[in-house]
């Protein structure tokens, strides 16, 4: 697993600098979805595996000044271009691994998490422990600003009934992790499936 992550921090510290310029479009998709999360003043809300932490400007304004907003990332670089691009003024900053969270059990209202499954190297376990810090009822939407189709073809690749992130998959690997899938989108311009936390 060091060798998966040590993958996952080269490709992101190589990107970190320019990430934001090269997807300028995306910020309306990350604002219509973080909508769709429900999110209530006062929530408690995770951005796991939040880069350069677009999300967190609108997961700030959903929750309003009395609520939670972090952001984890297991790449430093990432977390500093959040910092460079004036975002931890909308919440915490913390580096850490989306599957080993140091946070204390059900203590979120929701997580978001942008991109991530595709990159955590065991994806039910970390899904599992996104599991484990949000409240029974909580919400996780699993989002990307593009669909499944358009970013295996920005990838040069084609989709297969193997994907992680097919409705046929997804549900099931939810349901193993402690989540119900609640609605699923794929489309062209977004990816977002929402889930309840069982139990």
């Amino acid at each position: 697993m060091a060798d998966d992550h040590t993958h996952v921090q080269e490709f992101f510290t190589a990107r970190a600098a320019d990430w934001d310029t090269r997807f300028p479009e995306d910020g309306p998709a990350f604002a219509i979805a973080i909508a769709a999360l429900g999110l209530r003043p006062g929530d408690a809300v995770l951005d796991a595996g939040c880069g350069t932490g677009r999300a967190m400007p609108a997961l700030r304004a959903a929750v309003g000044p009395g609520g939670t907003v972090l952001g984890a990332d297991l790449t430093a670089a990432m977390l500093g271009a959040a910092v460079r691009a004036g975002r931890a003024d909308s919440g915490q900053l913390i580096q850490a691994d989306a599957a080993r969270l140091p946070l204390r059990s059900r203590a979120l209202d929701a997580v978001f998490a942008a991109g991530l499954v595709s990159h955590l190297p065991r994806p039910e376990p970390g899904l599992v422990e996104l599991a484990r810090v949000v409240r029974p009822g909580g919400s996780l939407a699993l989002f990307h600003p593009i669909g499944r189709a358009a970013l295996a073809a920005r990838h040069g690749r084609r989709l297969t009934d193997g994907d992680l992130r097919a409705e046929p998959n997804l549900g099931p690997l939810l349901a193993r992790s402690g989540w119900r899938l609640a609605s699923y989108a794929d489309e062209e311009s977004r990816f977002l499936a929402l889930a309840e936390r069982t139990g």
